[in-house]
């Protein structure tokens, strides 16, 4: 889905009590998995702890992309040699030189992409975790 350049992605999460939270973040895509690495004591990291799911959104306004993921596992950023090793190619930075980072691998289960308008109806690109496309 994501190669080449360097990705950037807002990432919604909401708390217990249903409090929303939205930070920037760099995303790696890996085997079908969107990674994310956050601070482990971050408000994202609680969130995705407490409550497994997620909603990120990928592009410009005008040519974006929105999926709800869900949350697969988490691990230390140093755990995972490997999945370190790619996510901080793609991100352009690697959250194993920093001390208390966590990766959050994330399942999506919808993915939509629009430009304009005329656009919205055909928008789902994955259902249920299946592509349609």
């Amino acid at each position: 889905m994501l190669r080449g350049a360097v990705v950037d992605v807002w990432v919604a999460t909401a708390s217990d009590d249903g409090a929303p939270y939205l930070v920037p973040l760099s995303l790696a895509w890996i085997d079908e998995r969107a990674v994310i690495a956050v601070r482990s004591n971050s408000a994202t990291a609680r969130d995705l702890r407490d409550r497994p799911n997620a909603r990120l959104g990928l592009g410009p306004t005008r040519n974006v992309v929105m999926m709800d993921a869900v949350r697969e596992r988490e691990l230390a950023a140093t755990v995972d040699e490997a999945l370190g090793t790619v996510y901080a190619v793609q991100a352009d930075w690697d959250p194993r030189q920093s001390p208390g980072f966590v990766l959050f691998v994330l399942r999506p289960i919808r993915v939509q992409a629009w430009r304009e308008a005329n656009e919205i109806a055909g928008r789902d690109l994955m259902r249920e975790g299946r592509w349609l496309v």
